[in-house]
């Protein structure tokens, strides 16, 4: 590597690599050191459409996830592979009292009326929202961190402090490794199974909130449609379960029949880097570890807006 950097971030998923650029834009040099290539994060796997889904209903929670929405709504307004605002509608079995605890984010959020909901739902919101790519968005995030100057470093990490060799300030975004890299037992993995089917023409994203049958979620993208899933918290299995897939094809066509005898092309499992608690966003007392990790199934939602206040956090200390 040739002279010194900055910043090390470990970790090269949505969180890792986001924070980067932040620092970047911060005028400082970073390395980012990773275990893993790029799509073989659980990044990689995710559904990536913008809900900020089991990670609590604090104020910092719904800061950092309209930073992430604003953002990009900008990207995908300046073409940036991957996103895309797209139509969703959001079901669910019991009707809600207000506006949800996150409206305030989503600029075109409403109710939906009985008609659009049909008779199986007491309550629905109508919104758009940015939904990711994530084979064509990290791919890009990465290009975009290399042409700041950027380097990536492969190598498996034993312990955080290790980080230290290649610069003094060291950002954790390692995700579920936090269990192990800093002796975080509130880290632990939530099993998601996705089915991949060819996209018959679907236009909007489904979401079922409390769908009695299971975990429910249809959202399509350019040429297939992300089927979930499921929420297995504590669960390290990574092989798909044929099962599981039959019972999320069942509830998803049953939802959305315009899925009735799409192609399958994949089944795919992510380990959600779910933490007791919410996500780990601060620095350790001298400032020179700063924690950006625990995020859940909501990576994406939270990304832009966790990485402007690590980026902060850190950059205080070089």
């Amino acid at each position: 590597m040739d002279g010194a950097v900055d910043v090390v971030v470990v970790g090269s998923g949505v969180i890792g690599l986001t924070t980067a650029i932040r620092l970047q834009e911060k005028g400082l040099r970073v390395v980012v050191v990773t275990a893993d290539g790029l799509l073989s994060t659980t990044s990689a796997v995710a559904a990536a459409v913008w809900f900020p889904v089991a990670t609590g209903t604090g104020s910092e929670v719904a800061h950092w996830s309209a930073v992430a929405f604003a953002e990009f709504v900008r990207q995908a307004a300046d073409g940036v592979p991957g996103v895309s605002m797209r139509r969703t509608r959001m079901l669910s079995h019991e009707r809600e009292p207000g506006e949800p605890w996150w409206g305030a984010a989503v600029p075109d959020l409403r109710r939906l009326t009985a008609a659009e909901r049909g008779p199986e739902c007491a309550d629905g919101w109508s919104f758009t929202a940015p939904a990711i790519e994530m084979p064509l968005y990290l791919p890009w995030l990465l290009g975009r961190f290399i042409d700041n100057g950027g380097e990536i470093v492969h190598r498996r990490l034993d312990v955080l402090d290790q980080a230290r060799v290649w610069a003094p300030v060291v950002v954790n975004a390692t995700g579920i490794g936090a269990r192990q890299l800093c002796d975080d037992r509130a880290v632990h993995p939530v099993r998601g199974q996705l089915v991949l089917v060819r996209n018959p023409g679907l236009p909007t994203s489904t979401r079922i909130q409390d769908d009695p049958a299971g975990y429910t979620y249809i959202h399509p993208r350019s040429a297939d449609v992300v089927l979930g899933g499921t929420f297995e918290p504590d669960d390290w299995n990574t092989a798909p379960d044929p099962a599981t897939a039959e019972a999320i094809l069942a509830r998803c066509t049953a939802h959305v029949p315009e899925l009735r005898g799409a192609r399958v092309i994949d089944h795919v499992v992510g380990l959600r880097p779910a933490r007791h608690g919410g996500p780990r966003l601060e620095a350790e007392p001298d400032g020179r570890t700063v924690h950006n990790y625990g995020h859940g199934g909501a990576g994406v939602t939270l990304s832009w807006g966790c990485a402007d206040a690590a980026a902060d956090l850190a950059a205080a200390s070089v």
